[in-house]
């Protein structure tokens, strides 16, 4: 797609918790699109992030999209928590849940954008028959649970089919990539047909997040 514009979604995972109010203003400042809200239980991932009451204060202190990734069994249980908390996306594991046309049906019912996320090992071809009714697909491309971790090189080619997919099933589709996102892949990500690239440590813990957002930016 070219002169497509990427966008940038920070993790609040990767912030300093203890002042996330300035932790907000800076990816604002720094020209991000969204701010990406990873929410783990430690059953579905091994690890345990945050729920809704964070979400509504992060929803409270910016004006960028509140995108929330739900890495959590039984998501159908709380969609309607994370909207209310101020969720303008939500994202479920296709891997958590059994019936994905209704929880997909039950988020846009909401009035939020439906998402779909897929483990690394997931082939993007499972998607076929949903892709139709999304909004964005989040691929993972490290296995999800804990930040700064190595992006997984195979990921290239499950950007590369989903694009191809989305061409023929759904041209408005966004594809996210989170995991492993830096300077140093985001050209590639970007020219596979990423369009948000989700970035946690690459941005709030770079020495100058602003410059690090503006440098991954313009490389995609």
């Amino acid at each position: 797609m070219p002169g497509k514009t990427t966008l940038i979604a920070p993790s609040i995972l990767s912030a300093d918790f203890s002042d996330l109010k300035s932790a907000l203003s800076l990816a604002e400042t720094a020209g991000a699109d969204w701010i990406h809200c990873d929410v783990m239980d430690g059953a579905f991932v091994p690890n345990i992030t945050f729920g809704p009451l964070i979400v509504q204060a992060i929803a409270m202190n910016t004006s960028l999209v509140v995108d929330t990734h739900l890495m959590i069994q039984d998501p159908d249980r709380y969609i309607e928590d994370f909207v209310k908390a101020g969720s303008h996306q939500v994202t479920v594991h296709q891997e958590a849940c059994p019936h994905l046309h209704r929880t997909v049906q039950f988020i846009r019912g909401l009035g939020a954008k439906a998402g779909v996320s897929i483990n690394p090992a997931t082939p993007v071809s499972t998607l076929e028959s949903i892709l139709p009714d999304l909004d964005l697909v989040l691929l993972m491309s490290v296995n999800p649970g804990f930040g700064g971790q190595k992006f997984i090189p195979a990921s290239i080619g499950k950007i590369q089919k989903l694009d191809a997919m989305r061409r023929e099933l759904n041209p408005g589709l966004v594809i996210a990539v989170d995991g492993g996102v830096t300077e140093e892949n985001a050209a590639e990500l970007a020219a596979a047909g990423a369009d948000s690239l989700i970035a946690g440590t690459a941005f709030f813990k770079a020495p100058d997040p602003a410059a690090a957002a503006r440098k991954i930016k313009g490389l995609a």
